[in-house]
């Protein structure tokens, strides 16, 4: 059964990885405005958690419909784990050695998103000021920055993973 578990999560994380690493590639191909798109990013993120739920239940009905809160877990994280690992590599790469220059397109283009979204807020002049020359100075496809938003993406949907984990898993009855 755990090589069933894992053949399954690495199935459905690599078909995350694939759709994640095209929606990348088709979106810097089209127009770098659709990676700071923000309901890109909210599609991004509901395809990331239901593709962990499918995994989980895929597992399940190899299993009889049976999963328990740690193959119900691990089937998500595994899942999320390769895809993000995938989009993450696919991106690095593109954004570090085939194509440098829409690297600092998309800084400007962040840049100028979260002033007018700061200046929406009523955001000090001072506090505008020091963010914009805090992103001035940050690459964001450096490996320590790519590294730390690929930690964080871990963390945040291994909660969500949890939460699914907690609903989905089923115990085998107790057979006497």
């Amino acid at each position: 059964m755990e090589k069933s578990l894992k053949s399954i999560a690495t199935n459905w994380g690599l078909f995350l990885g694939a759709l994640l690493a095209g929606i990348t590639v088709v979106a810097y191909a089209v127009n770098l405005n659709l990676l700071i798109d923000m309901w890109v990013g909210i599609f991004i993120l509901i395809a990331i958690i239901v593709f962990g739920i499918i995994a989980v239940a895929k597992v399940k009905q190899s299993q009889d419909s049976y999963a328990s809160f740690k193959e119900a877990f691990t089937a998500f994280f595994l899942t999320v784990l390769i895809g993000l690992a995938i989009s993450t590599v696919v991106s690095y790469l593109l954004f570090n050695f085939i194509d440098t220059e829409a690297a600092e397109i998309l800084k400007e283009k962040t840049i100028e998103r979260t002033v007018e979204m700061m200046k929406g807020f009523n955001t000090p002049a001072d506090a505008l000021a020091k963010t914009v020359e805090q992103m001035e100075s940050q690459n964001q496809y450096s490996i320590g920055n790519v590294f730390k938003g690929f930690a964080g993406y871990l963390v945040l949907f291994s909660i969500i993973g949890l939460i699914v984990a907690a609903a989905m898993k089923k115990s085998k009855p107790d057979t006497e």
